[in-house]
């Protein structure tokens, strides 16, 4: 491991706290230290008060920052008198400690500190760092794990044994430093959980960090277990289907929608089809902290229900009659033909929990090389998921958005209504598979829930391409935006060749077809019922001279939806069609075919553009709205409707 300080980059932060900014984002961009916010940093400093005083002010991170990413803001001043004085104390339950810590800050705005800054004031140094570098949870999380660490680093550490973070884990550090502490202390390891470093300098912290930890990876590497093989090559495609059932299975359990990620190369595949796959992986996690993001232990296999069955006496026992708290589900399954999978409430929390299991399965791998995996026992595993801090958190979620854990596929997805549709379902906390023709579409959407894939839906075998590829992303579709369309330039059926009859319905209808038919058996295993919304025209009520392609491809779709409502409402599924009309964002509205359509009724554009019945402009956000809505519970007794989103229309009406 190699320091990463650059003298010119560390000159861009000499402001205020900028050194301790930006040596907490060098530990932050190294994920073999610190993964997705884990990991903590502070500085002392001395500040005048309102009164012209001088106060000891502990900056500590803010829970709910990222170390790569933090800035100023993201420490939370702390009286560092007030911490010590708790340091003192015998017992403080975790949520007393939590409400110390916020009424002690300086700063009401600031985020709530790190549950280990009563740790971060007691050590004596400015700058702290705090890391679980995978190296030493590796050496950490074997039978001599304590041993070895000493032969490493000597009188340099403080070994701490496990305990639960919070006002336990300061007090047993406290009394462990007083105990060990030499002349040459520069840093503490905390067993089965991580490692701190001090310093009077941001960079003097930072590096002996780095050094401490190089030390543990050449101590690893010295004795062939840092190295890692993995022979099992990547299987041929996923089974989508069987992905569908198990996240049916997960949501089931959970009491609510998750969204899935799969690893299936070579890592995965070999680390799931080892023959001590039961042994290793059901002992625990690296860290405490990767607990409280992937949830207790791995399922191996697909039987949920078992995992369920065999973990109920710890749910219930720790959960006290609140059902609220009762959500046994998994989040990482281990299968030997689907790899790892990885759940969450969304694309970014099951891809959090992919990198964390990711990390695991290399620190298991490197203690079973080293000497053999002994993680913290499943008691223990069980108390960190529900310490009463976490629990809080889950009392009070605030609002859940409406299709957090789904996952919607629209078509057209890269303008008009199709990627308004998109932006809807993405404030309502979907994730979404975005299908257009336009390779643009990869560029429209900033989002990790977002999984643009350029595709002709005209050509069968990319749809089917596309709809493998959006299910292996996401687990398995809810939600299906019937959107991609043509509307080609004005043409009398006269002259109507039957080339372009063929491309309108190709696109307009026979897509939709395939679409139907392939995401039927997904639609069918979606946790709250399969929706379907299409976006038909009003000219398959009311159809306009020169347009006879588009509209009966857009009469016939209406067809299909309405025959589709009949067959699937058993399976609960329901599907609804969207009827716009003046909606001129969108692409089929060239200047030219806006103007063509407005001389055939005599027109001006201007003219044409509000001719309905309220005068008004229905723009692509009005349609992608209701959109949402019909695959939201107010349409959850809804199915075969039609509805115009015209401004009124009397031939409509």
């Amino acid at each position: 491991m190699k320091s990463l300080w650059s003298d010119a980059e560390a000159r861009r932060y000499r402001e205020g706290a900028g050194l301790r900014v930006y040596t907490s984002r060098l530990l932050g961009r190294d994920p073999s230290l610190v993964l997705h916010g884990g990991g903590n940093t502070s500085e002392k400093v001395t500040r005048t008060n309102l009164f012209g005083e001088q106060e000891e002010l502990l900056l500590v991170k803010g829970s709910g920052w990222d170390l790569k990413t933090i800035e100023p803001a993201g420490f939370s001043p702390v009286r560092l008198d007030h911490l010590r004085r708790l340091a003192q104390l015998d017992s403080l339950s975790d949520p007393q400690m939590v409400n110390e810590l916020r009424c002690s800050m300086t700063d009401a705005a600031a985020p709530t500190p790190s549950v280990e800054a009563i740790l971060h004031a007691i050590l004596p140094w400015r700058f702290v760092d705090h890391t679980h570098a995978d190296a030493i949870v590796t050496i950490t999380n074997t039978p001599s794990g304590e041993r070895r660490i000493r032969e490493i680093y000597g009188d340099t550490v403080i070994v701490v044994p496990y305990a639960m973070p919070g006002f336990e884990l300061a007090r047993l550090c406290a009394v462990e430093f007083a105990r060990q502490r030499s002349a040459h202390t520069v840093g503490m390891v905390l067993m089965n959980h991580g490692i701190f470093s001090f310093g009077d300098t941001a960079r003097e912290s930072y590096e002996r960090m780095i050094e401490l930890v190089d030390r543990a990876e050449e101590y690893l590497r010295s004795r062939g277990a840092w190295e890692l093989d993995w022979p099992r090559p990547a299987r041929g495609e996923v089974d989508t289907l069987a992905l569908a059932e198990l996240r049916l299975a997960l949501s089931r359990a959970a009491g609510f929608p998750l969204v899935l990620h799969s690893q299936r190369d070579a890592r995965a595949m070999s680390f799931c089809n080892r023959e001590d796959l039961e042994r290793i992986s059901q002992q625990g996690p690296a860290t405490p902290d990767h607990v409280i993001r992937t949830k207790r232990l791995p399922l191996v296999g697909r039987d949920v229900e078992g995992y369920v069955r065999r973990y109920r006496d710890y749910f219930e026992a720790h959960a006290a009659g609140d059902q609220t708290m009762l959500d046994p589900a998994p989040r990482v399954v281990l299968d030997p033909v689907l790899g790892v999978i990885t759940a969450g409430r969304s694309s970014r929390e099951a891809r959090i929990n992919a990198d964390i299991y990711r990390h695991t399965m290399e620190i298991i791998c490197r203690a079973e090389k080293l000497e053999r995996w002994q993680a913290l026992p499943a008691r223990q595993i069980f108390d960190v998921e529900y310490w009463d801090l976490e629990q809080a958190k889950l009392r009070r979620p605030g609002p859940v958005p409406p299709f957090q854990g789904e996952v919607a596929l629209v078509t057209g997805a890269a303008s008009g209504i199709g990627r308004a549709c998109v932006e809807s379902l993405l404030a309502r906390g979907s994730a979404v598979v975005a299908l257009d023709i336009d390779p643009a579409v990869g560029d429209r959407f900033d989002s990790p829930e977002v999984f643009p894939i350029t595709c002709d839906i005209a050509d069968e075998n990319q749809l089917k391409e596309a709809i493998r590829q959006g299910v292996s992303r996401f687990g398995g579709i809810d939600m299906l935006l019937l959107n991609a369309g043509i509307f080609p330039g004005s043409r009398g059926i006269a002259e109507l060749e039957l080339e372009e009859w063929r491309r309108v319905m190709a696109v307009n209808l026979e897509a939709n077809l395939v679409l139907l038919r392939e995401l039927h058996p997904f639609l069918k295993l979606a946790p709250n019922g399969g929706r379907v919304v299409a976006i038909g025209s009003r000219n398959h009520l009311a159809p306009g001279p020169g347009a006879a392609a588009y509209s009966c491809s857009k009469a016939a779709l209406t067809q299909m939806i309405r025959v589709a409502a009949l067959e699937w409402g058993g399976s609960g599924i329901r599907l609804n069609v969207l009827h716009p009309d003046c909606v001129y964002d969108t692409g089929i509205w060239s200047v030219e075919v806006l103007a063509a359509r407005a001389g055939q009724y005599g027109m001006t554009v201007e003219q044409y553009k509000q001719r309905n019945l309220l005068h008004t402009e229905v723009s692509s956000r009005d349609v992608a709205e209701l959109a949402a809505e019909m695959c939201g519970p107010l349409f959850a007794k809804t199915t075969g409707a039609q509805l115009p989103v015209d401004g009124g229309n009397e031939r409509v009406i």
